[in-house]
């Protein structure tokens, strides 16, 4: 499905919520949709690598970090797993590291900022839960829609 967040708002704009224009693209694709798996994590990945080696199903991965900027959330090696196993996008409320490497992978990733610092695994965090962050709220299954402009956040597929 082809589409643009600023379309989609012109359509639906009573259905959607705006994600606050704060990301930045790292991903080798830029836009992407898919229904949210979400995971509430504070600089520890571990549920990060949990999730992404499962079966993404054309799923968005959206991690809310807290907005942590010391230390990544995701590197080469976990979005490599998310391409291998079928996600199609990867929202962090946080840093990411290897963007360089990211940047020519087959999967879209949004996150706040980038750094070299790699977190802690503890597998301290929580899964499937509603989510806030960037004025919207995520629950799992609410469909992401993202690209270039920024993202947007349905309650179901659209069109």
């Amino acid at each position: 499905m082809s589409f643009a967040t600023a379309d989609l708002y012109d359509e639906y704009e009573e259905e959607l919520q705006i994600a606050k224009p704060m990301f930045n693209d790292y991903g080798g694709i830029k836009q992407f949709s898919g229904p949210a798996l979400t995971l509430k994590v504070f600089e520890d990945n571990s549920l990060v690598r949990a999730a992404l080696e499962e079966p993404g199903l054309g799923k968005v991965l959206i991690v809310e970090g807290g907005a942590s900027l010391r230390c990544a959330l995701l590197g080469d090696m976990l979005a490599e797993l998310g391409v291998k196993n079928g996600w199609v996008g990867i929202i962090v409320h946080g840093c990411i590291r290897d963007s360089v490497m990211i940047g020519k992978m087959n999967i879209g990733v949004k996150a706040l900022n980038t750094t070299p610092r790699k977190s802690v695994k503890k597998g301290v965090g929580v899964r499937d839960i509603a989510i806030t962050f960037a004025d919207v709220t995520i629950n799992p299954g609410d469909f992401i829609y993202a690209d270039e402009d920024g993202f947007v956040v349905a309650k179901c597929k659209l069109k």
